[in-house]
């Protein structure tokens, strides 16, 4: 009886074995390298004629690889379009706040220095830094030569784009003296504290820290000048406003102003007098007649009117989302006001 049962075990075993083997090989497809890539060694021809090394390339690509997740992400459709309101309930929450406060406590004299030099608020570095990577909690597990090699080459509807920005990573990582294989950042190549794409990084990126690298993948100072000097070569106005909230005057139409009159633009282009004839008032004093952007959202308290001014829509240079734009100020505000 004792062997019966030893060898029903024994038999179990075998089949549990080959049975995990099998699910390892589905679960588990085999690595693509881009070194096979059909279109690979003409990028490196063409990285060669600007002085890299042929071998060092090679070897590189060699270890490169095919990331499927990655092209799942990027093509995978948006499940509901976000709002105001969702942006509030992920941007806006006490530990995004918190976790601020304590950056900002702990990076105090970098940040006064960016502010004094760029004119940007302490505030506003921290928050989009928060906004990007929680403060440097999250800032991307994909390794970035691995992201842009597999949209560079495997993701046609962008692959121009993401051939340039794999050309701006070597020429990157060669002049801050990094070993390629070894920086992670987002699913589409963006790195750091402050996400910044390859070419961002090589334009915008700064020694803040006068340590004689840009290093805004580990270095918080660093990356605190960073954001600033991306803000301010945007066009950052110091001591400007950056949005005013608007109300409906009463006696108004009820409904309220008609929705095609706003979010037409992050760049101001409407004027004062337009929103006024809408029945909009807002308390702030505003400068002599500036181009304004009107805006409309929904947030948890209903319907809310803006008009975002030259400073909002600079943040949107960061990134073109006037959602993304209000979290930062938003965010911003509960941070300078703590």
């Amino acid at each position: 009886m004792i062997k019966l049962v030893l060898h029903i075990l024994c038999c179990c075993s075998v089949y549990l074995g080959l049975a995990n083997s099998l699910m390892a090989v589905a679960e588990d497809p085999p690595v693509r390298r881009y070194i096979d890539h059909p279109d690979v060694h003409a990028f490196i021809d063409a990285r060669v004629a600007e002085g890299f090394d042929k071998n060092y390339l090679v070897a590189l690509f060699a270890q490169a690889e095919y990331k499927q997740s990655i092209v799942d992400a990027i093509s995978r459709p948006a499940e509901f379009t976000h709002t105001w309101k969702t942006y509030q309930d992920i941007f806006l929450t006490e530990s995004r706040i918190r976790q601020g406060q304590q950056f900002m406590l702990e990076n105090a004299r970098a940040l006064k220095l960016a502010e004094a030099k760029f004119g940007v608020p302490v505030e506003i570095i921290t928050a989009i830094i928060g906004v990007e990577t929680m403060y440097g909690r999250i800032r991307g597990s994909y390794r970035v030569i691995d992201s842009l090699s597999t949209l560079a080459f495997d993701y046609p509807p962008r692959s121009a784009f993401f051939r340039s920005e794999l050309k701006h990573f070597l020429h990157l990582v060669k002049e801050e003296n990094q070993d390629a294989r070894l920086p992670k950042g987002s699913y589409a190549g963006a790195m750091g504290y402050g996400q910044f794409i390859p070419s961002s990084y090589r334009h915008y990126a700064i020694d803040f820290d006068g340590d004689g690298q840009r290093d805004i993948w580990n270095n918080k100072t660093d990356a605190i000048g960073s954001v600033a000097n991306y803000l301010a070569l945007h066009g950052w106005q110091d001591g400007e406003l950056i949005t005013v909230k608007a109300t409906l005057v009463e006696d108004s139409m009820q409904a309220g102003p008609a929705s095609e009159n706003f979010n037409k633009s992050l760049k101001p282009t409407a004027s004062i007098a337009s929103m006024e004839k809408l029945g909009l008032h807002w308390q702030q004093k505003l400068k002599s007649e500036p181009l304004i952007s009107p805006m409309l959202l929904h947030g948890k308290q209903g319907i809310e009117y803006w008009l975002g001014l030259k400073n909002f829509y600079v943040i949107t240079r960061y990134n073109h989302s006037k959602l993304y734009a209000m979290a930062v100020f938003q965010l911003s505000q509960r941070l300078r006001d703590f």
